[in-house]
């Protein structure tokens, strides 16, 4: 005896009301993620100085280049602004982690060293004040953090680090090399943390370059690696503009395979 199988007829109205369902799904879904994507834009927009001051004797360049995954926005960032003796205060930092939660805390940390620069003249005490403020906040996230005040009357540089990675600089002259400046720890994890001065001076044919460690280092490539490869581009570029020198370093995390977010910041006598 044959067995027969047979089909149920198919509801050709009830497939089609389904499609539709599942397709309107597809759409809110994906018109959900493009809307977090231009928020998320939208607030890294915002944490960023639309331009950087400058004064006779100094040219300034950055770039900002967002995290491979998730919601394209982060902790690193970059700031340049006056300060109320005619100084210029910058600043290039990385909040641990890149996702909404970190581009806030990097946004009061900004506002911080600001506020705070504004009342001194010492990048340690700058960062020193501002990581008690953090430490207040209690929020349980920290920054790594390079501050410097540069005097155009003297062409000096101020540096403080407080647990960031080395300086790069070099001159049209081919000198360069990684300025390994005694620093403090990562901003917002002890109370009462020193941060050491150091002096510099921008040199009139070359430039400073501070980045993130997004720039760097990656799974297999570790961070001298990284520093090497920027080096290399710095010498390369020091007598041009900032802000095309700034684009190739930012590149180098293209090497790396690293997934988090990067920043660069450029600083170059005139």
């Amino acid at each position: 005896m044959s067995r027969h199988h047979f089909r149920r007829p198919v509801n050709a109205d009830a497939l089609l009301a389904r499609l539709d369902r599942l397709t309107a799904q597809a759409l809110e879904r994906t018109e959900l993620h493009r809307a977090r994507i231009e928020l998320a834009e939208a607030l890294q927009r915002g944490m960023l100085p639309d331009s950087l001051p400058e004064l006779p004797g100094l040219r300034a360049g950055a770039r900002y280049a967002p995290a491979r995954s998730g919601l394209d926005i982060g902790g690193d960032w970059y700031d340049g602004f006056r300060l109320p003796d005619g100084s210029l205060g910058f600043s290039v930092g990385d909040v641990q982690g890149h996702d909404v939660e970190a581009a806030a805390f990097m946004g009061q940390v900004r506002i911080g060293l600001r506020a705070v620069a504004a009342f001194t003249t010492d990048p340690g005490e700058v960062l020193s004040r501002t990581n008690d403020l953090l430490v207040s906040i209690d929020c349980g996230l920290f920054a790594t953090c390079s501050f410097l005040r540069y005097d155009p009357a003297t062409r000096e540089l101020l540096v403080a680090r407080a647990g960031h990675v080395p300086t790069v600089w070099a001159t049209t002259g081919g000198r360069g090399g990684i300025l390994e400046d005694e620093g403090g720890v990562p901003l917002g994890v002890v109370p009462d943390a020193g941060f050491p001065v150091t002096r510099h001076r921008l040199p009139a044919n070359g430039v400073i370059v501070l980045v993130t460690d997004g720039v760097l280092e990656g799974p297999a490539f570790p961070i001298e690696a990284g520093l090497e490869q920027v080096l290399d581009i710095v010498r390369a570029g020091a007598g041009g503009d900032p802000d095309r020198l700034a684009a190739r370093v930012i590149a180098v995390a293209d090497l790396t395979g690293h997934t988090d977010d990067a920043a660069v910041l450029v600083l170059g006598g005139a």
